[in-house]
């Protein structure tokens, strides 16, 4: 029996995309800059707070809390965590369902950060051919101080991508004075050091290889296409015609004459293949490598203008609409997807909007369950655990409801006071008169807290018992 031979995944070469005009570059542009200017601006934008730091957007570590403008998360908030995580799982599902990879086209970061890493390198070494060109070229002066620059810039923004990472994790304008005077603690220049070189071997070597062989959305997003999908293809029925592709030589430049002998409008110029950032031909049907960014749809856009054809021979379009049937945008899968996505966006607001900015926890001491003291009064202790999630200092009166003439008592103090996003523990003793102790051994009780001040404005209560001999 003969063994099938081992197949291996061929690491490729680095691809030098030839740069493209068109709509979907000018959506990608757009969207890197705004997304470069919302992730190097966010740690430095000033937030006034009566307590913690004085930023937007910040995951304050040594207090275990997390700023974002006017909401506060605490590390029990783990349900909304969990509803956001959801979110963007089924989210990503919901769009790839229905346009396919546009996510790792537009939106990746791995893509953005691609992009800019290309960009520096353009302008600096010029077009795709005199960037070919030039890694053919010796190791003069030329290539050394374009290569130096472009791997100089690289770094430069690989460093800055780093350290305002790590600005999300502290008061941005103390921690920058800090980490250049070598103030800073050790944890901030490890996790500076560790995006700076990821990003720096991510998108400057790596590139599509991390799409390819690193990332597992291209392994199992397969599973969610279907004939519906709206994905980047090449019409090949109308580029190929019955005879195949061909230049626009002699007797084959109008539509007429190319029709007449059989042949598609495709004129195998090969500039889709050129722009693409992932080295494929989209000629040879949907592959695991394409990131549906478009660029190979702007490519032969402008090929067919200067012929003066219709565009789409390369578009945006369902397997359905290729094979000349109907497109359905409500199938199983899209439905499925858009109302789980829906329920989690609901559950997320609703966890944000009904979260406790009060916990309280009773606890009554179980040894002794009472005591009898010497005028016959009954005495019970309970252990209260108060936690303060908002941003200013809160006051309330402790009573307790179901306990006639039962007396509280938190020794020297007279209200429960509360500082804003810190927690209390306090030890209080309920007492009742012998006149007053029934034969029932075991009372439910209710402790009221009735607020004084701070952002709390209905009175909150917990249950328990009060325990008699």
């Amino acid at each position: 029996m003969n063994e099938a031979p081992l197949q291996f995944v061929e690491y490729q070469k680095i691809i030098e995309p030839r740069s493209v005009k068109g709509r979907f570059r000018n959506i990608k542009t757009v969207i890197l800059i705004l997304a470069y200017l919302v992730y190097f601006l966010l740690p430095w934008m000033p937030w006034s707070r009566e307590i913690g730091p004085n930023q937007a957007v910040v995951f304050d570590l040594a207090n275990h809390k997390y700023y974002l403008f006017n909401m506060v998360f605490h590390p029990q908030d783990i349900l909304t965590l969990a509803a956001l995580l959801f979110l963007a799982a089924v989210l990503l599902f919901f769009v790839t369902t229905v346009a396919g990879r546009i996510f790792c086209g537009f939106f990746c970061f791995q893509t953005i950060w691609t992009d800019a890493f290309r960009l520096i390198e353009q302008k600096i070494q010029g077009t795709r051919v005199t960037r070919l060109r030039l890694k053919k070229q010796p190791w003069d002066r030329e290539k050394i101080l374009k290569v130096g620059s472009t791997h100089f810039f690289w770094l430069l923004l690989a460093f800055w991508s780093g350290f305002t990472f790590t600005l999300y994790w502290a008061e941005a304008r103390v921690l920058i004075v800090e980490f250049f005077t070598g103030q800073a603690p050790f944890a901030a220049y490890l996790t500076t050091l560790i995006i700076t070189t990821t990003t720096y071997l991510a998108a400057g070597f790596i590139k599509d290889n991390v799409c390819v062989h690193i990332c597992p959305y291209s392994r199992f997003q397969t599973a969610m296409f279907d004939k519906n999908t709206s994905v980047v293809s090449y019409d090949m029925n109308r580029g190929e015609g019955e005879k195949g592709r061909a230049k626009p030589v002699k007797r084959m430049k109008t539509r007429e004459d190319r029709t007449a002998s059989g042949v598609g409008d495709c004129v195998d110029c090969g500039y889709c293949v050129q722009v693409c950032p992932m080295g494929i031909d989209i000629r040879d049907g949907l592959q695991i490598a394409c990131i549906h960014c478009g660029l190979c749809v702007d490519a032969c856009d402008t090929i067919m203008d200067k012929q003066g054809w219709p565009r789409g021979l390369v578009r945006f379009t369902s397997e359905n609409d290729l094979e000349g049937k109907k497109t359905s945008r409500f199938g199983v899968r899209t439905i499925g997807y858009g109302l789980a996505t829906l329920i989690s966006a609901a559950v997320l607001v609703w966890s944000v909007l009904a979260s406790d900015k009060l916990t309280v926890d009773v606890s009554q001491v179980r040894n002794p369950l009472y005591v009898t003291l010497s005028d016959g009064s009954v005495q019970n202790s309970y252990r209260f655990k108060f936690y303060n999630m908002t941003l200013k200092p809160a006051v309330f009166n402790l009573e307790v409801e179901g306990l006639p003439e039962g007396i509280v008592d938190m020794g020297h103090l007279k209200h429960v006071k509360l500082e804003p996003g810190k927690g209390l523990r306090m030890f209080i003793r309920l007492r009742q008169p012998s006149a007053a102790v029934q034969g029932d051994k075991s009372r439910p009780i209710r402790f009221k807290l009735t607020p004084v001040s701070g952002e709390f404005t209905q009175p909150i209560y917990q249950k328990s018992q009060f325990i008699t001999p």
